[in-house]
């Protein structure tokens, strides 16, 4: 009788696995071969599921997308939406080795996006998923009377978005001048303009 395999417990052990490896050893080495070492699996066993470096970039950032949808939902956003605001657009920015991780592989994702429709679905869905919280963040915001009545919530909304993803980028090419108290201040002080 043929093994039966539970194909959702194997993607689990999949994303930890590749998880372990990319916190470690960053985002470049997640490899197919290195994956699979990590969880104890051969190259080909680990093929089944992924063919290409794309295809597992692509199930990284599902992973990624999962991981702070979770993170989002158990952030406290108590007290002024100001602050409440960006705690949740911190949650989206590289301030530690965890989120970090998570960013280097979004634009790792963002550089192979080209290779293969799954990886562009997968960056799409990220970048809606930051484009939902800024326009959620400057929504919050209006309603608190924290937006200026002339600025247009629509375009505030796409400059924040532009904000993170710009903050992001700085913070993967340059961390050291741009450490997290320096992101939360950059971005506390875009928030604090919005009402001016």
């Amino acid at each position: 009788m043929p093994k039966i395999v539970d194909h959702r417990v194997r993607r689990g052990e999949i994303a930890e696995a590749l998880w372990r490896v990319v916190r470690r050893d960053g985002v470049g080495a997640a490899t197919v071969r290195s994956i699979a070492a990590e969880a104890g699996w051969s190259p080909s066993a680990l093929r089944h599921y992924f063919s290409t470096q794309a295809e597992l970039l692509a199930f990284a950032m599902e992973h990624v997308i999962t991981r702070v949808r979770a993170r989002i939902e158990t952030t406290d956003f108590r007290g002024p939406v100001r602050v409440a605001v960006r705690r949740l657009l911190e949650e989206l920015l590289p301030m530690d080795a965890e989120r970090r991780a998570e960013a280097e592989v979004w634009l790792q994702l963002a550089a192979l996006s080209q290779g293969g429709p799954a990886a562009t679905d997968w960056l799409r869905r990220a970048d809606d998923g930051v484009g939902e919280a800024a326009t959620l963040a400057v929504r919050a915001l209006a309603e608190e009377g924290e937006l200026a009545g002339h600025r247009d919530a629509e375009f505030e909304a796409a400059r924040l978005h532009a904000l993170i993803d710009g903050l992001t980028i700085h913070v993967l090419a340059r961390p050291d001048s741009m450490p997290p108290d320096r992101v939360s201040a950059v971005l506390a002080a875009h928030l604090e303009d919005l009402a001016t």
